[in-house]
């Protein structure tokens, strides 16, 4: 009896937000005995707390392959991983490479995967900021450009692509594995002992009230007077409830190399945590408790806008333009730019109750990465064979 052909898949990831989105779907292939799934870790991401533990707390299989990219500049990052991807392309030979969001990998694995002509795939299409000075930008539109399968997580990635000239066939609006992620694991995560180790929990076993934090766009933290700008604007912030401030190692740099690092000032007040409080770099699941459990978001990430919105917590952005409009359309953020007054004045409107309550928007149902492969399964034969076989046998 001849031997069924395998269908070959190759995953490149290579940032935090990158692991939440790979996750759900690498999940949904491995229910499939037709697929041989091979992870790509290109280490643009190289920290721990950034990297590693993301792969432990998301259940994910450690990579196949770590291309050990490390920093640089975005041409370097970009031609390293292009050079280390390719031989590992050509020996595994597969039929399909899926590329996930903005970063520097998704673009450079997309190009690479495109002059071989190996059929793309690309998860969180059609995103737009219009706003050309951002390097994420120029990744998405150009991934969007090279790819066979562009899936869409919300209606204005469709019109994007539409407005673009991209052909109907190639676009497919699924949903948010971002939310498949969030929903998937917020149960784990409510068990996170993070809320006791930074002191919110009292001994009623009720949490306090405090906000979180999070900053690493080079638009926000390579600026010395702007960081300054929005540190001094979320300390003032702070005298009215804690504020923890998760730091990236990049913006770590920043702080610790300019005269910004008297903001963090961290205070008691009694046996409770005051004051603008920086931490090390949060694991997923503990992170995710915390932003659960918060009254208010700060944030300059796009992720975490969605995520916000799909728990029903106030999400200031740090930000002029947003590629999600839906978090803004349908959920809870709301844009403040660099103003610092602004961003005191909004989270004042917070904490007043003053803010969208918002709604979960459609398809965003934790079933994002099901559609992404059904339609995989729809479009090559390798996979409807094995799951016509799989369903015979139930």
């Amino acid at each position: 009896m001849p031997q069924r052909k395998r269908m070959k898949i190759v995953s490149v990831v290579g940032a935090r937000p990158n692991f939440m989105k790979v996750a759900p779907v690498a999940s949904e292939l491995r229910r499939l005995s037709g697929i041989e799934h091979l992870l790509v870790h290109s280490g643009q991401h190289y920290d721990d707390q950034l990297s590693a533990s993301f792969f432990r707390d998301l259940s994910l299989p450690e990579p196949d392959i770590n291309l050990q990219v490390g920093s640089g500049t975005h041409a370097r990052q970009t031609a390293q991983v292009m050079e280390r991807l390719e031989p590992v392309l050509l020996e595994f030979a597969p039929n399909l490479v899926v590329v996930v969001g903005d970063v520097n990998s998704t673009l450079a694995a997309a190009i690479t995967a495109a002059k071989l002509r190996i059929p793309l795939a690309h998860i969180e299409a059609g995103l737009r900021s219009f706003d050309s000075s951002m390097p994420e930008e120029i990744n998405r539109k150009l991934t969007d450009a090279l790819c066979d399968f562009l899936f869409v997580t919300e209606p204005s990635g469709v019109e994007n692509l539409r407005r673009e000239g991209t052909s109907p066939e190639r676009i497919f609006l699924v949903g948010n594995v971002m939310i498949d992620s969030l929903l998937r694991h917020r149960e784990v995560a409510a068990r996170s002992g993070i809320l006791g180790q930074l002191g919110l929990r009292t001994n009623g076993g009720s949490v306090r009230p405090y906000a979180v934090l999070t900053l690493h766009r080079p638009s926000n933290v390579d600026d010395p007077r702007v960081l300054g700008g929005m540190l001094e604007a979320v300390a003032t912030v702070a005298r009215e409830l804690p504020v923890f401030f998760p730091v990236h190692p990049r913006t770590r740099q920043r702080i610790e190399s300019s005269a910004c690092a008297g903001c963090l000032n961290p205070r008691r007040n009694g046996s409770a945590p005051s004051g603008l409080i920086p931490s090390d770099s949060l694991g997923y699941l503990d992170f995710l408790c915390l932003m659960d459990h918060a009254r208010l978001v700060i944030t300059d990430s796009g992720g975490i806008q969605e995520e916000t919105t799909a728990l029903g917590i106030p999400c200031l952005t740090l930000r002029e333009n947003t590629e999600r409009p839906v978090t803004i359309e349908q959920g809870t953020n709301q844009l403040v730019g660099a103003d610092p007054q602004r961003l005191i004045a909004l989270a004042e409107r917070v904490f007043q109750g003053d803010y969208p309550k918002g709604r979960r928007p459609e398809l965003w149902d934790g079933q994002a990465a099901q559609r992404i492969v059904q339609v995989l399964v729809e479009h090559f034969p390798v996979l409807s064979d094995d799951c016509r076989s799989e369903t015979s046998t139930d």
